[in-house]
Parts: C-alpha cells; sequence; structure tokens
C-alpha cells in the first residue's frame, strides 16, 4: 500500500511540472502571436490631441491595418531596420486616414489624412484646399462645439469636404484666415504623401514643412480603419461606477472615414 501511494504521488508531481510547463508556452505562444498580429496585421493606437476632430476625439482608441500599405522597417518592433524600402505593399488612396512616423525623429507616430498623392500640387487658399489648381468642394453643415483646455466652450464651423473622386469627410475651421490659411503650393514628390488634419486651423501637419512636410512612402505604419473603443477621460481605471458616464458606448466598433 506504502509502496503504490509513493508511486501515485510521484505521478501526480510529474503531472503538476508538466502543467506549469505547458502553462509557460502557452503564454510564449500567445506573446509571439500578438507580436506578429501586432507586426503584420494590426496594431492599436489611441489619440491623444484634437488635431483629428471631428473625425477622432482625444480618448478614441482605433486598429490600424498594417497590411493595407505593405510593410517597412517601422512595422517592425522598435522599427528595427530588417526591411528596406517598402515590400507587399498597396498604396494610400485619397482620403484615407494614416498613421505614419514624423518624418524629422522617424520615431514619434502621428495619424492624419492623406490628401495629396505623389506628383500633386497642393495649396490652401483662404482656408480652402486646392488641389492640382482645383479648389475643393466644401460644404457648410452648421457648428461645432469643442472645449479648450480649461473647459471653456470653442466654437468651429463644420463642413463636409469633398476630395477629387467624390470621397467626403468632415472638417472643422475656427476661421479662414488662421496661420495655416494661406500657404504656398506644395508640389508632393515622388515616393512621398501630404497629410493634414480635419481640425484645419489646430494640426500641425504638412502644412509645416520644418516639422512634418512631405511623408515618405516608408513612414507610414498603416490605415486606421475602426474604432474599437473611447473614452472621454472623466474615470480612471479603477472608478467602475463612473464608466458608464465616462465610456463613449456610441462610438465603438464604428469604421473610421
Amino acid at each position: 500500500m506504502d509502496s503504490s501511494n509513493t508511486k501515485a504521488g510521484a505521478k501526480t508531481v510529474r503531472k503538476k511540472g508538466g502543467g506549469i510547463g505547458d502553462t509557460v508556452l502557452t503564454i510564449v505562444y500567445a506573446g509571439l502571436i500578438a507580436i506578429f498580429v501586432r507586426t503584420f496585421a494590426y496594431e492599436p493606437f489611441n489619440i491623444p490631441s484634437g488635431s483629428m476632430l471631428p473625425t477622432l476625439l482625444i480618448g478614441d482608441y482605433l486598429f490600424v491595418s498594417k497590411f493595407s500599405y505593405g510593410y517597412s522597417r517601422f512595422s517592425l518592433p522598435f522599427g528595427l531596420p530588417l526591411i528596406e524600402g517598402r515590400i507587399l505593399g498597396g498604396t494610400p488612396e485619397r482620403g484615407d486616414v494614416a498613421v505614419f512616423k514624423l518624418p524629422s525623429d522617424n520615431s514619434t507616430d502621428y495619424i492624419k489624412r492623406i490628401i495629396g498623392l505623389p506628383g500633386d500640387k497642393i495649396q490652401v487658399i483662404g482656408g480652402i484646399l486646392n488641389i492640382n489648381g482645383v479648389p475643393v468642394k466644401r460644404r457648410r453643415i452648421g457648428e461645432y462645439t469643442d472645449h479648450d483646455t480649461y473647459g471653456n466652450p470653442v466654437t468651429f464651423t463644420h463642413y463636409i469636404e469633398t476630395l477629387p473622386g467624390g470621397r467626403e469627410h468632415d472638417i472643422i475651421e475656427r476661421s479662414d484666415e488662421g496661420q495655416l490659411d494661406n500657404t504656398p503650393v506644395y508640389e508632393v514628390p515622388a515616393g512621398h504623401y501630404f497629410a493634414m488634419g480635419d481640425n484645419r486651423d489646430n494640426s500641425l501637419d504638412s502644412r509645416v514643412l520644418n516639422h512634418v512636410g512631405f511623408v515618405p512612402a516608408e513612414n507610414l505604419v498603416g490605415r486606421a480603419d475602426v474604432l474599437f473603443f473611447s473614452s472621454n477621460g472623466r474615470a480612471r481605471l479603477w472608478e467602475v461606477w463612473k464608466w458608464p458616464v465616462a465610456i463613449r458606448f456610441s462610438r465603438m466598433f464604428n469604421g473610421v472615414h
């Protein structure tokens, strides 16, 4: 009886050891799968500023499809220089909302709308976007109210802008006399793109050549596809009782247009 119990106990110990090993392997496999998905399929991003209002709000979380534009070294963790140029890539379409690495440092993530394609001539005149010498149609649909850093309401004019080809998106303007409402002509070089924020008077974008400028194709990370979560920031993670009023349920699982 004693011998039998000892053997049974030994078997139990061995099974426990195997169970721990299986758990560790499961964790490792899950981590590798997560890295693979994040690198080659979808990567989550959050919106920290209001430069893409009213399309994207501060506190939005979205998935960016990495495969939409193919892959470059910026698709890899830490920007490892293992890919030269871009491979397996499609090209952005005018109007896409894209994430890219800021050209001036190749590390900061920016999200803007692709307005200019290689070879395009872009200019803003009196607040009106011009592409290849043709004013882009915008239609006023009302007012849009946001709040400044002190909580004071700020009113914008809300427009629908229609790009060549018929693609529409929302933009907002404080006025048509801002610093970036009258610009020189920007001629987009081959292999580069011109990106602008939808919050036209509060966006540091390709209009500012010494900071953003033209975006090299290599710097594209992916296309913003879907919102999966949104919070107005009024509840900390542990303040569960505030979640119902902090989470913007109506924005969850919406496409990015």
